[in-house]
């Protein structure tokens, strides 16, 4: 299997090419000679992006952080799990939300912070929430956190671009041939479309090589698939509610996708054969031998998901077992 740095590091270059494919288009075929100004203020954005990201995230979700005396079982888990993935002992905070979750966040991996919603706390058995704090300190130890926020901001500046192009022109037409402002605008968009995707890939990825690296920690398959499962529920139940909504915005942090809670829990609950609550190591082993097939529908959204589809990350938790 190709490693997550490489997909990571194919991605950076494929969205890094588009943008500057763009640039040249506007410089070359609209004659305004200072596009390279684009390309700073590219760099620009993300610098801003990269500096203030760890702040917006604390405002957006209002965390709190903690020390080992606030809780002393939840430090000990994260202290025991980046002792094992020898990463430095990241922050670690708590934030508000009834809504059940966890994420992980910081410009790089001396920075990392984690961060358990409230909602989590009472919902997961301890070894349930070891296997999530698992999955969170190998965000931070890929550096995948800081990659996608980085390469999040590249749609944005395509759209930025386009925009310009389509109200504002693209400077001096030296060149009477050339494209209409219009037509780049066009191009501009249709290259935000692909690098949204391509963000959209990297951020799905990125969730399966933290499920294997949580269970590379230590941490049993079915007591992750089984969080999953308890999380999808939770987040299902609440459905509609103020911190749902209110949380919409980090969704791409969190471990699963709180929007689509409630379709996947339908088929989720075919997995729990004795109707307990939970996924035990028996019915994750049945799931192995099971082929998971998606309609169009459910392949479509997938694709315009920050999250894998949830039945088919956990048939591949089942894997490691």
């Amino acid at each position: 299997m190709v490693s997550l740095q490489t997909r990571m590091t194919l991605l950076v270059v494929a969205l890094f090419a588009i943008i500057y494919a763009t640039i040249v288009l506007i410089g070359t075929a609209m004659g305004y000679y200072d596009f390279y100004f684009y390309l700073l203020i590219s760099l620009g954005i993300m610098w801003f992006q990269y500096m203030i990201g760890p702040n917006i995230v604390e405002w957006t979700m209002q965390v709190k952080y903690i020390n080992q005396e606030d809780n002393p079982q939840l430090f000990e888990m994260v202290s025991d799990l980046a002792r094992r993935a020898n990463i430095p002992m990241p922050r670690i905070c708590i934030a508000p939300t009834s809504v059940p979750n966890a994420f992980a966040f910081g410009r790089s991996v001396h920075d990392g912070r984690v961060c358990v919603c409230q909602g989590i706390l009472n919902l997961l058995t301890d070894e349930e929430l070891k296997a999530v704090l698992g999955h969170e300190l190998t965000h931070l130890k890929n550096h995948d956190v800081i990659t996608i926020t980085l390469l999040s901001v590249v749609p944005m500046i395509l759209y930025r671009i386009a925009w310009q192009m389509m109200w504002l022109g693209g400077g001096r037409r030296d060149n009477r041939n050339a494209p209409s402002g219009m037509v780049i605008a066009l191009v501009a968009f249709l290259f935000y479309f692909i690098t949204n995707l391509l963000v959209l890939y990297g951020s799905r990825i990125r969730e399966y090589y933290a499920d294997k690296g949580s269970v590379e920690l230590g941490n049993r398959p079915a007591a992750l698939a089984s969080a999953l499962y308890k999380l999808v529920y939770g987040c299902a139940r609440k459905s509609g509610d103020e911190d749902m909504k209110a949380a919409e915005g980090m969704k791409a942090f969190f471990l699963n996708d709180p929007s689509q809670a409630v379709n996947e829990i339908h088929e989720l609950s075919e997995l729990d054969l004795d109707k307990s609550g939970t996924i035990n190591g028996e019915e994750l082993f049945r799931l192995r031998g099971k082929e998971i097939r998606l309609n169009m529908g459910e392949r479509m959204m997938e694709l315009l998901s920050t999250h894998p589809n949830m039945l088919k990350r956990i048939k591949q938790l089942s894997q490691y077992t």
